[in-house]
């Protein structure tokens, strides 16, 4: 399997940084592609991050509620 970095992703051209509130998987958990695993807010938004491929989550990276810059890690998958 493959691992995959899953990074904060830019909403909007201003965006800087994003705060995850709630993580929807754990690690370990299987993941469909476009399935939500966590929950992002911005100052503009609030807005499920969705895994990219199936797989697993493997590793979460950060904290709740903490901000993260974007193009920060926030997580691993593996790829199935």
């Amino acid at each position: 399997m493959a691992r995959i970095a899953v990074r904060m992703p830019k909403f909007g051209m201003t965006m800087e940084a994003g705060i995850i509130v709630e993580w929807l998987s754990q690690p370990g958990d299987s993941l469909s592609a476009g399935d939500g695993f966590a929950v992002i807010t911005t100052e503009k938004v609030e807005v499920e991050l969705e895994t990219p491929v199936a797989g697993k989550l493997a590793e979460t990276c950060v904290e709740l509620d903490v901000e993260v810059p974007v193009g920060d890690v926030v997580a691993w998958g593996e790829e199935e």
